[in-house]
């Protein structure tokens, strides 16, 4: 029986997930095995270790383990860098060549972010988790290979197959284990190892102090939602540990490492006091402008099913959307310690009631407020816009539209 810890210290895995254990027990329980294995997770979990353990604890340690970064190889030239070519196969083909498949015989490959494979190459990896059979580029004689195909990728792949980007037949025949990585937002018990292990790691790499987070540092990190995952986490400490001269990271030093955007809108209220327009009053008038556009696209889109005869089922559904917006006001409200105006919820009607009085009472205060907040944000970053739209926590997108719209 293998230990887990034993595991994860060979190969340099933090944490202790319940998620993220399950996935190493599965790892280590079908390695003995030839299956094919799929583990999939958003860019940046770290699915790359899991081929790794795969191989190790297998009977094909010894022989040649080979990991594919198949999105980055052109379409033009994977099947030759996948299977190999005869000479004179194409332009540019004075010889023979072997490919991975024929390369790796006996051994293990990893084909990560497989689902960017064209599907003529799907096809061909098809022939060979069948039977073990391909055919070079150029060639029509049928060799065998006896290889362990791990694959990876961060897509959603229901979503591929039902667009035709995917087999579906090439899916199952992946997918006969697959193993799901969690991203590091539902690991927050691993965070700050994780942070203390790079900070570590680093301070040595650069000969210099280990960096260390203050509480309040440490609830920011704790509650930021990576969308970068382990990747970004430790480009952070890593930038940290190279600029600040100060070895204590407050919560004001760590937000300017934090990206701000619109799906992270507590980050941002954590950093106000770094902000010069982040007073509480004009986060209340973001969040509320925000809440507004949500509900007048609601109310537009419950005329267009009106017109349509559905007025009662559009009453019910749309009465459970906008139930669902005052709770993520009330989330923000208790995230941000805001007083935010509350919203009457008592029926559908109260609801149209609110908006119609934010439409006539406040619209003009609102964008006059925004477009004060776009005209500060841009003076104080020289007018550079992608500055400006990381400092209002909007995209770059969104900013140049606002611009236009309101002619700044």
């Amino acid at each position: 029986m293998i230990n887990l810890q034993a595991i994860k210290q060979r190969f340099g895995i933090i944490g202790n997930n319940q998620q993220l254990n399950r996935a190493l027990e599965k790892a280590i329980r079908v390695a003995p095995t030839d299956i094919s294995v799929l583990v999939t997770g958003e860019s940046g979990v770290g699915k790359e270790n899991i081929p790794k353990i795969i191989h190790q604890l297998s009977h094909r340690k010894h022989a040649k383990y080979i990991a594919i970064n198949c999105g980055a190889i052109p379409e033009g030239t994977i099947d030759s860098e996948l299977f190999g070519h005869e000479k004179g196969a194409f332009t540019g083909a004075t010889q023979t060549r072997k490919g991975y498949f024929e390369v790796a015989d006996g051994g293990t490959i990893f084909l990560d972010e497989v689902g960017e494979l064209p599907l003529t190459t799907q096809v061909r990896l098809l022939r060979v988790l069948e039977n073990g059979e391909f055919i070079k580029v150029g060639s029509s004689q049928v060799q065998k290979t006896n290889v362990r195909i791990v694959a990876a990728t961060n897509l959603n792949m229901a979503d591929a197959i039902a667009k035709e980007k995917f087999r579906e037949d090439l899916y199952y025949r992946l997918s006969t284990i697959e193993i799901h990585l969690p991203p590091l937002r539902e690991r927050k018990e691993d965070i700050f190892l994780l942070f203390r292990k790079f900070a570590s790691d680093f301070a040595q790499k650069y000969r210099m102090p280990t960096v260390r987070l203050e509480e309040n540092a440490i609830h920011l990190l704790l509650n930021y939602r990576f969308p970068g995952n382990i990747r970004q986490l430790r480009n952070i400490a890593e930038q940290i540990s190279v600029i600040e001269q100060d070895r204590s990271i407050s919560a004001e030093k760590l937000i300017d490492y934090l990206p701000n955007n619109q799906g992270n809108l507590p980050a941002v209220i954590g950093g106000a006091s770094t902000n010069d327009f982040a007073t509480e009053r004009d986060i209340m008038y973001k969040i509320l402008f925000d809440m507004r556009n949500d509900i007048n696209d609601l109310k537009k889109l419950t005329l267009d099913l009106m017109k349509n005869g559905a007025s009662e089922k559009v009453q019910e559904s749309h009465h459970q959307l906008i139930e669902k917006i005052y709770q993520e006001q009330q989330t923000h409200q208790a995230e941000s310690n805001v007083e935010v105006v509350k919203i009457p919820h008592n029926s559908v009607q109260n609801n149209y009631d609110f908006v119609e009085t934010i439409e006539e009472d406040e619209s003009l205060s609102l964008q006059d407020k925004e477009i004060e907040m776009i005209k500060k944000s841009l003076e104080k970053n020289k007018n550079k816009r992608k500055l400006a739209a990381k400092e209002l926590g909007i995209s770059e997108r969104t900013l140049y539209r606002k611009i236009k719209q309101y002619d700044l």
